[in-house]
């Protein structure tokens, strides 16, 4: 279980030299808009991802007069320290350099729900990617590899194509059609995972959330032409053989694992048909049942709600928390404080932001 017990933010946007000792259970962090709720969460999924979900530019999130990032946290008893310029990165566990993001991801989960981060329902089929993998990284412990590898080939082609070089060509669209396959069934058998989760453990709290008992349902876009069987090696090998001059016409790989998607149904209706209002509810039900079926695998994730007044009403927010405090996960949330929220006050610890300055209670 992933628990931040001490948060030390050197250095990140207006949050200077801030030091929390936090609540295993929920962490409240109540301020008016430009104080720095946002960056608070978005500092913790740096830690967590050494990236922002807001930009991909260091210099935003980098104070201009310091040159660098600086973030340290306690996670279960492992010291964890993030200190990143625009030319440098280091990752430091315990005294020991680590040179790989992944074990960040994978000593500290976080799971966010942000306006700034868009939601899944509606959104980019990149946005939606990043979710879909997140949840395949964390209960795949091989897959990995496996992704690490077609990014290689990935790039190994896209740099011939450019080049018009047919040089080994076939030797990476060879290997690009295997991989493709492997992430594929890794993402099928996710998704098959969360649909099951759905129908035997969030269906009464979906009925209830979305308001009325209608169908939710997902579907992944593998990325191939409909005429490509995306699970077959043999048939994308020569799918991609029969279209090489297209490929090098176009200068760039247009089809696989890169180019996936998730399509949303609601009572039948693809999400693009769906109101903004539907779209919001519908992506915070997708982003807890993947909450859910990370805690059943036995990975409980941090759970980063940003302002959660100004994206949910009154009852979908009871509903939300009522639903998070059952699984027993650390929570961190941000709020303008216009509204009461139904936290025990017991497990809850709070704190309020103003000008980069955090204080608690």
């Amino acid at each position: 279980m992933a628990i931040i017990e001490k948060l030390h933010i050197l250095r990140f946007r207006n949050l200077d030299n801030q030091y929390l000792e936090l609540n295993k259970n929920i962490n409240l962090f109540i301020g008016s808009n430009g104080q720095g709720k946002t960056n608070l969460i978005e500092s913790i999924y740096y830690l967590g991802h050494n990236r922002s979900f807001k930009t991909k530019n260091i210099k935003d999130v980098v104070p201009f007069e310091k040159g660098f990032l600086q973030i340290k946290a306690v996670v279960d008893d492992v010291s964890v320290s993030l200190k990143k310029s625009k030319h440098k990165s280091e990752i430091i566990f315990d005294d020991t350099k680590v040179s790989s993001n992944s074990k960040l991801t994978h000593i500290l989960p976080t799971q966010v729900i942000s306006p700034d981060r868009g939601f899944v329902i509606g959104g980019t089929p990149k946005l939606k990617r990043s979710y879909l993998d997140w949840g395949v990284f964390h209960t795949n412990k091989d897959i990995l590899k496996t992704y690490k590898s077609y990014n290689k080939a990935l790039k190994n082609i896209n740099t011939l194509l450019s080049s018009n070089n047919l040089n080994q060509m076939e030797e990476w669209l060879s290997q690009i059609a295997g991989l493709s396959v492997e992430i594929s069934l890794a993402r099928n058998n996710y998704i098959e995972n969360l649909k099951t989760t759905l129908k035997k453990d969030l269906a009464s709290p979906v009925t209830s959330f979305v308001g009325v008992n209608k169908g939710f349902d997902f579907t992944l876009q593998p990325g191939w032409t409909k005429d490509v069987d995306y699970l077959n090696k043999s048939e994308i090998y020569n799918y991609l053989i029969k279209n090489k001059h297209l490929f090098f016409k176009n200068k760039h790989l247009s089809y696989g694992p890169h180019k996936a998607t998730l399509d949303f149904f609601f009572d039948k209706k693809n999400e693009n048909h769906l109101s903004r209002g539907e779209q919001k509810k519908l992506s915070t039900v997708f982003w807890m049942l993947q909450v859910l079926f990370l805690v059943k695998t036995g990975v409980k994730p941090i759970v980063l709600i940003d302002d959660i007044s100004s994206e949910l009403d009154q009852n979908k927010i009871n509903e939300t928390l009522s639903f998070l405090t059952q699984l027993d996960v650390q929570i961190f949330i941000t709020d303008i404080g216009n509204k009461e929220l139904p936290l025990d006050t017991k497990k809850t610890s709070t704190y309020h932001i103003k000008k980069g300055v955090i204080n608690s209670n």
